[in-house]
């Protein structure tokens, strides 16, 4: 689990991209259908560190068998303060299989949304580029 706080923190897409299992399911805040793979994914998990300023884990709690996560993070999108969690659940090889980010309060959700939206022209070619 070190290893995806240490990749976000250092602002390593390649890192972070290391710790996603192939068959991640990645549910966002904003979009109701989860996203299904390490592709897109990977490619959200990019479009994130590039909407996100001032990003900082400020918590983690971790669950009894060491599989499960929750990281609480805080940033900003403009001017309107995030703050959030990724709860991430691990595989039996360490690698994150379920990935579900929650965001508050409503203001930074909308500004999220309009951002990655923004974002996802890139986020798809960036997916299907590999």
């Amino acid at each position: 689990m070190i290893d995806f706080r240490t990749a976000v923190e250092a602002r390593d897409p390649d890192a972070i991209a290391a710790t996603l299992a192939d068959n991640v399911v990645f549910r966002s805040p904003v979009a109701f259908k989860p996203y299904a793979g390490k592709p897109i994914t990977a490619a959200i998990l990019r479009g994130v560190l590039r909407v996100f300023e001032n990003f900082r884990y400020v918590r983690e709690l971790n669950g009894d068998d060491g599989r499960d996560h929750a990281l609480v993070f805080e940033a900003r999108i403009g001017d309107v303060a995030v703050e959030g969690c990724d709860f991430l659940h691990l595989d039996e090889h360490g690698l994150i299989d379920e990935f579900t980010v929650m965001v508050r309060p409503l203001s930074a959700a909308q500004a999220l949304a309009a951002a990655m939206a923004a974002q996802f022209e890139q986020i798809q070619r960036e997916a299907t580029a590999g």
